[in-house]
């Protein structure tokens, strides 16, 4: 029998996930949607898939602050794991390095690997396989040394993995800065990271990368999150996959509006796309209560001014595909598209459309043109300025960076073309 772990990491119990519709939370619960409701998801995986052991990289905790929310929530799913004979074992990460350690004393059967940032091992077995597991916790919330280079890992029993909470190729971070060589070098037979929220795509048979977060917890982690299954059968590492359970999933939507024949058919279009994405979502195993959709309309149409306007008389915070088993709404909204004439022949005007087209054009030219790179200096200089205006005190200060301003410059651009086409080609 296959020794059987499930491996998760970014828990953040305690956080309530943002950016939700009053329509969605009257009818489930933030406690539901967010880190509470994923971590209920995972012991009841565990339980099913009989594993042996369950596996947590850090941020297990959102912070300090919510230790007695937590305790609630981790005591819970810790004892029905726990009963059932499964291990827990966990590192902290830089969010809960004061409270996971109290958490752990408390909580019987909560193993805290590597307490005080000493690497520490442990070996779980079953069915005659075993595997070493190697942690370290954060002794504090901010760490600069690399936890990793210097440190003699003495094999232990069966494949021995690496526990860990850390900024991966981030030189000077005060998260635990590890270089990717510095991981190899250990000579463990994989690391299974926590501290970013993108899962990275892990492979056997030296699985080396970050787990991503439980659930995600704003609109900006979208795609599938859950816990990993990890085998160890015949003393290799086997059946490596990626589990998505998260409760609430967010997503990236692009809809199309090529050819469009009247404004309403982007209504038909976009419910297309949210049904294909509704059959693909009833697959899963364990489907999400509820998608966040970041929606935007590309491609090229006449009708882009007047798609905006239709939207946004929309309810959108509940959007029915005529199943209620997946609740769906919209978080955020962008109509991305140009006019049916291609860019290239406006550009050899002469007029003001001629030379906005041309502007538009060299957004997409190479990074390295000199012409490209003064046209988003003097953007972003407009930009810092706005920023600093005293007016916007008590608002976010900071002046965009150079992806950000060339987004804001392609938005702007696009619907200030779309004004000039209509006011000259108007009645």
């Amino acid at each position: 029998m296959a020794l059987k772990l499930l491996a998760a990491a970014d828990l953040h119990l305690g956080r309530r996930p943002s950016r939700l519709p009053a329509s969605l939370t009257d009818r489930i619960t933030a406690r539901e949607l967010g880190p509470a409701g994923a971590w209920e998801r995972l012991v009841d995986l565990a339980l099913e898939e009989e594993v042996h052991a369950v596996l947590l990289a850090g941020d297990v905790v959102e912070g300090e602050h919510d230790f007695f929310e937590a305790y609630g929530e981790l005591r819970k799913g810790v004892v029905r794991l726990v009963e059932s004979g499964v291990r827990v074992l966990a590192v902290a990460g830089n969010h809960d390095t004061n409270v996971l350690p109290y958490l752990s004393d408390e909580l019987t059967g909560f193993q805290l690997l590597g307490r005080g940032g000493r690497w520490e091992a442990a070996t779980l077995s079953a069915g005659g396989e075993e595997a070493t597991i190697w942690g370290w916790s954060f002794p504090r919330p901010s760490v600069r040394e690399d936890p990793v280079t210097g440190h003699s890992f003495r094999r232990g029993p069966g494949p021995n993995l690496g526990l860990l909470h850390c900024d991966r190729d981030q030189a000077g971070s005060p998260y635990g800065p590890v270089a990717s060589r510095a991981l190899e070098a250990a000579e463990l037979d994989g690391w299974l990271l926590g501290h970013i929220h993108g899962p990275d795509p892990l492979s056997t048979p030296r699985p080396t990368g970050y787990l991503g977060s439980l659930t995600g917890l704003d609109p900006g982690e979208a795609g599938p999150r859950g816990p990993w299954m990890l085998k160890v059968d015949g003393a290799a590492l086997t059946g490596l996959e990626h589990r998505p359970i998260a409760p609430l999933r967010w997503i990236v939507l692009d809809v199309g509006l090529d050819g469009l024949g009247e404004p309403e058919e982007a209504r038909s279009r976009f419910l297309e796309r949210l049904r294909a994405l509704h059959e693909g979502l009833r697959e899963e195993a364990r489907p999400p209560l509820a998608v966040g959709i970041r929606l935007t309309f590309v491609g090229r149409t006449r009708f882009r001014q007047e798609v905006e306007k239709l939207f946004q008389r929309e309810e959108l915070g509940d959007v029915s595909v005529g199943d209620v088993s997946v609740h769906y709404f919209v978080e955020a909204l962008r109509v991305d598209t140009l006019p049916e004439v291609e860019l290239e022949e406006l550009a050899r005007q002469g007029d003001p459309v001629g030379l906005l087209a041309r502007r538009l054009l060299l957004l997409e030219a190479s990074p390295k043109d000199p012409e490209r790179q003064a046209l988003i200096s003097r953007a972003r200089l407009r930009l810092e300025r706005v920023a600093r205006d005293p007016h916007r005190q008590g608002l976010e200060r900071d002046g965009p960076d150079g992806d950000e301003t060339v987004e804001w410059l392609r938005r702007a651009g696009k619907q200030a073309l779309d004004l000039l086409l209509a006011q000259r080609d108007g009645p």
